[in-house]
Protein backbone atom coordinates (compact mmCIF):
# COMPACT_ATOMS: atom_id res chain seq x y z
CA UNK A 1 0.00 0.00 0.00
CA UNK A 2 1.48 3.76 -0.95
CA UNK A 3 1.21 5.80 2.11
CA UNK A 4 -0.07 9.55 2.32
CA UNK A 5 1.56 12.62 3.40
CA UNK A 6 0.26 16.43 3.66
CA UNK A 7 3.25 17.98 1.61
CA UNK A 8 2.77 21.22 3.61
CA UNK A 9 3.65 20.00 6.81
CA UNK A 10 4.79 15.82 6.32
CA UNK A 11 2.28 13.99 8.32
CA UNK A 12 0.67 11.34 7.40
CA UNK A 13 -2.85 11.27 5.72
CA UNK A 14 -5.47 7.89 5.33
CA UNK A 15 -7.55 7.42 1.99
CA UNK A 16 -11.66 8.10 2.57
CA UNK A 17 -14.54 7.88 0.12
CA UNK A 18 -14.64 11.87 0.97
CA UNK A 19 -10.91 12.47 0.46
CA UNK A 20 -7.55 12.30 2.20
CA UNK A 21 -7.54 13.03 5.99
CA UNK A 22 -5.32 13.94 8.57
CA UNK A 23 -5.39 11.86 11.80
CA UNK A 24 -8.26 13.87 13.54
CA UNK A 25 -10.20 12.57 10.35
CA UNK A 26 -10.16 16.01 8.69
CA UNK A 27 -10.48 16.51 5.32
CA UNK A 28 -7.16 17.16 4.03
CA UNK A 29 -7.37 16.66 0.25
CA UNK A 30 -11.35 16.58 -0.91
CA UNK A 31 -12.29 13.56 -3.56
CA UNK A 32 -14.05 15.36 -6.37
CA UNK A 33 -14.86 13.97 -9.66
CA UNK A 34 -13.05 11.04 -9.75
CA UNK A 35 -9.77 12.79 -8.06
CA UNK A 36 -8.35 13.75 -4.47
CA UNK A 37 -7.96 17.35 -5.32
CA UNK A 38 -4.47 18.81 -3.71
CA UNK A 39 -4.31 21.95 -5.43
CA UNK A 40 -6.75 24.35 -6.91
CA UNK A 41 -8.31 24.93 -10.49
CA UNK A 42 -7.29 28.24 -11.35
CA UNK A 43 -2.67 27.82 -12.39
CA UNK A 44 -0.30 27.94 -14.92
CA UNK A 45 -2.06 24.22 -16.38
CA UNK A 46 -5.04 25.42 -17.17
CA UNK A 47 -4.76 25.25 -20.67
CA UNK A 48 -4.19 21.62 -20.07
CA UNK A 49 -7.43 21.02 -18.16
CA UNK A 50 -9.34 23.15 -21.05
CA UNK A 51 -7.20 21.09 -23.84
CA UNK A 52 -7.95 17.74 -22.08
CA UNK A 53 -11.35 17.74 -21.31
CA UNK A 54 -12.02 19.41 -24.31
CA UNK A 55 -10.63 16.85 -27.01
CA UNK A 56 -10.58 14.03 -23.68
CA UNK A 57 -11.12 11.16 -26.20
CA UNK A 58 -8.65 12.10 -29.18
CA UNK A 59 -5.64 10.72 -28.14
CA UNK A 60 -6.59 7.68 -26.86
CA UNK A 61 -6.07 4.04 -28.91
CA UNK A 62 -9.50 2.82 -28.04
CA UNK A 63 -11.18 5.79 -30.26
CA UNK A 64 -9.33 4.60 -33.67
CA UNK A 65 -7.18 2.28 -34.87
CA UNK A 66 -3.74 3.57 -34.84
CA UNK A 67 -2.33 2.30 -31.24
CA UNK A 68 0.11 5.64 -31.35
CA UNK A 69 -0.53 5.60 -27.08
CA UNK A 70 0.47 2.23 -26.88
CA UNK A 71 3.21 2.60 -29.17
CA UNK A 72 5.37 5.04 -27.87
CA UNK A 73 4.92 3.58 -24.32
CA UNK A 74 6.08 0.55 -24.89
CA UNK A 75 9.00 1.61 -27.09
CA UNK A 76 10.55 4.25 -24.43
CA UNK A 77 9.14 1.79 -21.36
CA UNK A 78 10.21 -1.76 -22.79
CA UNK A 79 7.86 -2.32 -19.66
CA UNK A 80 5.87 -5.13 -21.92
CA UNK A 81 8.97 -7.30 -21.32
CA UNK A 82 8.07 -6.84 -17.61
CA UNK A 83 5.57 -8.65 -15.22
CA UNK A 84 3.92 -5.38 -13.60
CA UNK A 85 1.79 -7.52 -11.40
CA UNK A 86 1.43 -5.55 -8.30
CA UNK A 87 3.85 -2.85 -8.78
CA UNK A 88 3.22 0.66 -7.78
CA UNK A 89 3.33 2.57 -11.06
CA UNK A 90 3.26 6.62 -10.58
CA UNK A 91 2.34 8.59 -14.20
CA UNK A 92 2.88 12.51 -13.35
CA UNK A 93 1.47 14.59 -15.76
CA UNK A 94 -1.65 12.18 -17.42
CA UNK A 95 -3.86 14.34 -19.16
CA UNK A 96 -6.90 12.71 -20.29
CA UNK A 97 -5.56 9.14 -19.89
CA UNK A 98 -3.40 8.01 -23.47
CA UNK A 99 -0.82 6.61 -20.99
CA UNK A 100 -3.13 5.41 -18.15
CA UNK A 101 -5.17 3.76 -20.41
CA UNK A 102 -1.94 1.68 -21.77
CA UNK A 103 -0.95 0.86 -18.56
CA UNK A 104 -4.04 -0.44 -17.38
CA UNK A 105 -4.79 -2.68 -20.41
CA UNK A 106 -1.81 -4.21 -20.53
CA UNK A 107 -0.32 -4.23 -17.39
CA UNK A 108 -1.45 -5.54 -14.23
CA UNK A 109 0.26 -2.51 -12.43
CA UNK A 110 -1.62 -0.32 -9.55
CA UNK A 111 -1.49 3.07 -10.99
CA UNK A 112 -1.09 6.35 -9.46
CA UNK A 113 -1.83 9.06 -11.95
CA UNK A 114 -0.98 12.50 -10.97
CA UNK A 115 -2.10 16.08 -13.39
CA UNK A 116 -1.93 19.51 -12.42
CA UNK A 117 -5.04 20.50 -14.14
CA UNK A 118 -9.04 19.40 -14.08
CA UNK A 119 -7.77 16.92 -16.80
CA UNK A 120 -8.06 14.37 -14.03
CA UNK A 121 -11.67 14.60 -14.79
CA UNK A 122 -11.35 13.65 -18.33
CA UNK A 123 -9.11 10.69 -17.43
CA UNK A 124 -11.63 9.54 -14.66
CA UNK A 125 -14.33 9.32 -17.07
CA UNK A 126 -11.76 7.34 -20.06
CA UNK A 127 -10.36 4.85 -17.51
CA UNK A 128 -11.77 4.28 -14.20
CA UNK A 129 -10.64 1.05 -12.80
CA UNK A 130 -10.01 0.04 -9.19
CA UNK A 131 -6.59 -0.27 -10.03
CA UNK A 132 -6.30 3.52 -10.57
CA UNK A 133 -6.08 6.49 -8.40
CA UNK A 134 -6.11 9.90 -9.42
CA UNK A 135 -4.78 13.17 -7.81
CA UNK A 136 -4.43 16.54 -8.93
CA UNK A 137 -1.23 17.52 -7.70
CA UNK A 138 1.48 19.39 -8.10
CA UNK A 139 4.77 17.84 -9.17
CA UNK A 140 6.69 19.53 -6.33
CA UNK A 141 4.11 18.60 -3.95
CA UNK A 142 2.81 15.23 -4.29
CA UNK A 143 0.96 13.67 -1.54
CA UNK A 144 2.99 10.70 -1.29
CA UNK A 145 5.73 9.54 0.78
CA UNK A 146 9.24 9.43 -0.45
CA UNK A 147 10.85 6.11 -1.88
CA UNK A 148 7.95 4.34 -2.78
CA UNK A 149 7.22 3.39 -6.64
CA UNK A 150 8.55 0.90 -8.09
CA UNK A 151 7.88 2.62 -11.09
CA UNK A 152 7.59 6.72 -12.44
CA UNK A 153 6.99 7.99 -15.85
CA UNK A 154 6.68 11.41 -16.71
CA UNK A 155 5.99 11.67 -20.74
CA UNK A 156 5.78 15.11 -22.43
CA UNK A 157 5.31 16.94 -19.42
CA UNK A 158 8.57 18.30 -17.32
CA UNK A 159 9.03 21.44 -20.14
CA UNK A 160 6.00 22.72 -19.30
CA UNK A 161 6.70 23.04 -15.66
CA UNK A 162 8.11 26.49 -14.27
CA UNK A 163 11.56 24.69 -13.56
CA UNK A 164 12.66 21.31 -15.27
CA UNK A 165 15.58 20.19 -12.88
CA UNK A 166 13.55 20.56 -9.76
CA UNK A 167 10.28 18.42 -11.23
CA UNK A 168 13.06 16.53 -12.30
CA UNK A 169 14.19 16.49 -8.29
CA UNK A 170 10.52 15.95 -7.67
CA UNK A 171 10.04 12.74 -9.39
CA UNK A 172 13.26 10.97 -8.24
CA UNK A 173 12.16 11.40 -4.71
CA UNK A 174 8.91 8.99 -5.60
CA UNK A 175 11.52 6.15 -6.75
CA UNK A 176 12.46 3.67 -4.79
CA UNK A 177 15.96 1.98 -3.95
CA UNK A 178 15.97 -0.28 -7.27
CA UNK A 179 13.14 1.82 -8.62
CA UNK A 180 12.41 2.91 -12.40
CA UNK A 181 11.97 6.38 -13.54
CA UNK A 182 11.87 7.50 -17.22
CA UNK A 183 11.09 10.70 -19.01
CA UNK A 184 10.40 11.84 -22.30
CA UNK A 185 10.64 15.58 -22.92
CA UNK A 186 11.04 18.05 -25.93
CA UNK A 187 14.83 17.85 -27.06
CA UNK A 188 17.07 20.85 -27.89
CA UNK A 189 19.11 19.51 -30.91
CA UNK A 190 20.71 22.73 -31.47
CA UNK A 191 20.39 26.62 -32.19
CA UNK A 192 17.44 26.05 -34.35
CA UNK A 193 15.28 24.33 -31.94
CA UNK A 194 13.74 27.76 -30.99
CA UNK A 195 13.87 29.06 -34.04
CA UNK A 196 10.35 28.22 -35.08
CA UNK A 197 6.91 29.62 -35.18
CA UNK A 198 5.41 27.90 -31.87
CA UNK A 199 8.62 29.87 -30.27
CA UNK A 200 8.44 33.05 -32.00
CA UNK A 201 4.09 33.11 -31.47
CA UNK A 202 4.49 31.89 -28.17
CA UNK A 203 4.93 35.02 -26.23
CA UNK A 204 1.31 36.23 -28.10
CA UNK A 205 -0.56 33.20 -28.07
CA UNK A 206 0.09 32.08 -24.35
CA UNK A 207 -1.97 35.03 -23.26
CA UNK A 208 -4.49 34.72 -25.07
CA UNK A 209 -8.18 33.21 -23.70
CA UNK A 210 -8.13 30.03 -24.57
CA UNK A 211 -11.65 29.79 -26.39
CA UNK A 212 -10.18 32.33 -28.80
CA UNK A 213 -6.84 30.89 -29.61
CA UNK A 214 -8.70 27.15 -30.20
CA UNK A 215 -11.07 29.07 -32.23
CA UNK A 216 -8.30 31.11 -34.04
CA UNK A 217 -6.85 27.53 -34.89
CA UNK A 218 -9.91 26.15 -35.78
CA UNK A 219 -10.60 29.05 -38.39
CA UNK A 220 -7.39 28.52 -40.42
CA UNK A 221 -6.17 24.86 -39.32
CA UNK A 222 -7.52 23.07 -43.20
CA UNK A 223 -5.10 25.49 -45.23
CA UNK A 224 -2.51 25.31 -42.78
CA UNK A 225 -2.82 21.24 -43.21
CA UNK A 226 -2.74 21.26 -46.46
CA UNK A 227 0.51 23.89 -46.99
CA UNK A 228 2.68 21.76 -44.46
CA UNK A 229 1.86 18.89 -46.75
CA UNK A 230 2.63 20.74 -49.91
CA UNK A 231 5.60 22.16 -48.75
CA UNK A 232 6.65 19.06 -47.80
CA UNK A 233 5.92 17.69 -51.07
CA UNK A 234 7.87 19.58 -52.94
CA UNK A 235 11.03 19.29 -50.57
CA UNK A 236 10.88 22.87 -48.75
CA UNK A 237 9.22 21.69 -45.92
CA UNK A 238 12.31 21.09 -42.90
CA UNK A 239 12.39 24.90 -44.07
CA UNK A 240 9.34 26.92 -44.53
CA UNK A 241 7.11 24.81 -42.29
CA UNK A 242 9.35 25.54 -39.16
CA UNK A 243 7.34 29.46 -39.79
CA UNK A 244 4.22 27.81 -40.10
CA UNK A 245 1.68 27.75 -36.91
CA UNK A 246 1.05 24.61 -37.22
CA UNK A 247 2.00 21.09 -35.48
CA UNK A 248 4.17 18.96 -37.12
CA UNK A 249 2.16 16.33 -38.97
CA UNK A 250 4.85 14.17 -41.27
CA UNK A 251 7.26 13.68 -37.84
CA UNK A 252 4.32 13.15 -35.39
CA UNK A 253 1.23 11.14 -36.70
CA UNK A 254 1.31 7.41 -38.15
CA UNK A 255 0.51 7.48 -41.12
CA UNK A 256 -2.68 6.42 -42.81
CA UNK A 257 -5.29 8.79 -40.92
CA UNK A 258 -8.24 9.82 -42.28
CA UNK A 259 -8.81 13.64 -42.97
CA UNK A 260 -11.15 14.13 -40.31
CA UNK A 261 -8.80 12.19 -37.32
CA UNK A 262 -5.76 14.09 -38.47
CA UNK A 263 -7.82 17.62 -38.39
CA UNK A 264 -8.87 16.67 -35.32
CA UNK A 265 -5.29 15.70 -34.10
CA UNK A 266 -4.05 18.85 -35.58
CA UNK A 267 -5.98 21.22 -33.78
CA UNK A 268 -5.01 19.58 -30.53
CA UNK A 269 -1.36 19.32 -31.18
CA UNK A 270 -1.54 22.89 -32.08
CA UNK A 271 -3.29 24.52 -29.38
CA UNK A 272 -0.47 22.13 -27.22
CA UNK A 273 2.10 24.14 -28.94
CA UNK A 274 0.69 28.23 -28.59
CA UNK A 275 -1.25 27.69 -25.12
CA UNK A 276 1.27 26.50 -22.51
CA UNK A 277 2.36 29.18 -19.63
CA UNK A 278 6.05 27.25 -20.12
CA UNK A 279 7.81 25.36 -23.12
CA UNK A 280 11.54 25.15 -21.97
CA UNK A 281 13.18 22.00 -23.84
CA UNK A 282 16.42 20.73 -22.90
CA UNK A 283 19.45 18.91 -23.97
CA UNK A 284 19.32 15.35 -23.27
CA UNK A 285 22.34 15.16 -21.89
CA UNK A 286 21.47 18.41 -19.11
CA UNK A 287 18.52 16.28 -18.07
CA UNK A 288 20.82 12.74 -18.04
CA UNK A 289 23.48 15.10 -15.54
CA UNK A 290 20.46 16.07 -13.41
CA UNK A 291 19.46 12.76 -12.98
CA UNK A 292 22.88 11.67 -11.79
CA UNK A 293 22.97 14.70 -9.45
CA UNK A 294 19.97 13.57 -7.88
CA UNK A 295 21.31 10.03 -7.46
CA UNK A 296 20.20 8.20 -10.15
CA UNK A 297 21.86 5.63 -12.26
CA UNK A 298 21.25 6.66 -16.10
CA UNK A 299 20.64 3.39 -18.02
CA UNK A 300 19.61 5.19 -21.63
CA UNK A 301 19.75 8.71 -22.81
CA UNK A 302 18.96 9.66 -26.33
CA UNK A 303 16.18 9.09 -29.10
CA UNK A 304 13.87 6.43 -29.02
CA UNK A 305 12.03 5.42 -32.37
CA UNK A 306 8.49 4.23 -32.65
CA UNK A 307 5.27 3.85 -34.79
CA UNK A 308 6.06 5.29 -38.35
CA UNK A 309 9.31 6.90 -37.70
CA UNK A 310 7.98 8.82 -34.71
CA UNK A 311 10.77 9.46 -31.88
CA UNK A 312 10.70 11.27 -28.84
CA UNK A 313 13.84 12.06 -26.30
CA UNK A 314 14.09 9.65 -23.52
CA UNK A 315 16.19 9.51 -20.12
CA UNK A 316 15.84 5.85 -18.50
CA UNK A 317 17.58 5.84 -15.04
CA UNK A 318 17.57 3.18 -11.77
CA UNK A 319 17.70 4.39 -8.61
Amino acid sequence: MIKYTNPSDGKSLHESDSGLKDTSDNIVFPYKQGAFRCVPDTNYSANFGFQWNKFSKTQLDKSGEQNQSKNRFFSVTKWNETDLSGCNVLEVGSGAGRFTEVVLTYTKANLYSVDYSNAVEANYRNNASPRLKLFQASVYEMPFEKNQFDKVFCFGVLQHTPDFKKSIHALVQMVKPGGELIVDFYPITGFWTKLHAKYLLRPFTRKMNHEKLLSLIENNIDWLIRAHLFFNKIGLGKIINRFLPVCDITSTFPKGMDKKTLREWCILDTFDMFSPEYDNPQKIATVSEWLRESGMKVTFDGFVTFGDNQRVAVVKSIK
